[in-house]
């Protein structure tokens, strides 16, 4: 069974007709995020700008939100996010903006409503680290990139 929490988010002044996230299919994993743009943004090739969201969240105490591209702008388009995932933390209130780079040929346009990204809601753990001499050894050991063929 999957897990269900209650997330508070607000609309922002002036983003009132802007979808909320949602699940697009029964089984998404991933919530489609819309665009909050005051007036059509274009997005030249190599170009990168924030777009906003037009929501801020009140996630609990133990989760994240992390932001990841839509395959479809990649594929179509060569639009993608900048910093993937993204993260938004539990104590985070300000407005959600989506940091997008254009790495296709030609110039991309954002207009008010459109889907521009993902939203997955994660558990997250604190870490408390052991410091230790030599860790405990394994089959790879320090093998690094491209060790496994």
């Amino acid at each position: 069974m999957i897990e269900e929490i209650d997330v508070y988010i607000q609309k922002l002044p002036g983003y009132l007709d802007v979808s909320l996230p949602r699940y697009m299919t029964e089984h998404s994993a991933g919530m489609d995020i819309y665009a909050a743009v005051k007036k059509d943004e274009t997005i030249l090739p190599g170009q990168r700008k924030i777009i906003p969201t037009g929501m801020a969240i009140a996630l609990p105490e133990g989760y994240e939100a992390e932001i990841r591209p839509r395959s479809g702008l990649a594929i179509k388009n060569g639009v993608t996010l900048v910093n993937s995932p993204g993260t938004i933390d539990a104590d985070y209130r300000g407005e959600i903006g989506i940091i997008m780079i254009n790495h296709g040929e030609e110039p991309f346009v954002i207009r008010r409503g459109d889907r521009i990204a993902q939203m997955i809601i994660h558990r997250v753990c604190k870490v408390s680290w052991i410091e230790c001499r030599q860790l405990d050894a394994t089959i790879r050991g320090d093998g690094g990139f491209g060790h496994t063929k």
